[in-house]
């Protein structure tokens, strides 16, 4: 009883991330992926944390600024143009943490 009592609150607790989890991949699948997939236009491949690492050493606010205003090949907004800054900031974790 106490095991099945635990797993019921643990995946109440597991699955908003689970599906905030999915919710970046859907929006990285749908904005992001055509340049970060394959480096285009210089984009820093996803999970690929040595193209990222000197990126996030200037800090999270230098990241939003650069993915609002546009930086070299990527256009302002990327291809995100409903993105708030919390999807952008979910979209630059996700992407920038290394590849298992």
């Amino acid at each position: 009883m106490k095991k099945t009592l635990f797993l019921l609150v643990f995946g109440l607790f597991a699955l908003p991330t689970l599906a905030t989890d999915q919710a970046v991949i859907d929006r990285y699948n749908k904005t992001c992926i055509a340049c970060h997939s394959s480096g285009a236009a210089g984009a820093p491949r996803t999970g690929d944390a040595e193209a990222w690492a000197p990126r996030l050493a200037k800090g999270m606010d230098e990241l939003l600024k650069s993915t609002h205003n546009g930086l070299r090949g990527m256009p302002p907004k990327g291809l995100c143009f409903d993105c708030t800054d919390d999807e952008y900031r979910a979209l630059i974790e996700y992407m920038s943490t290394p590849a298992k």
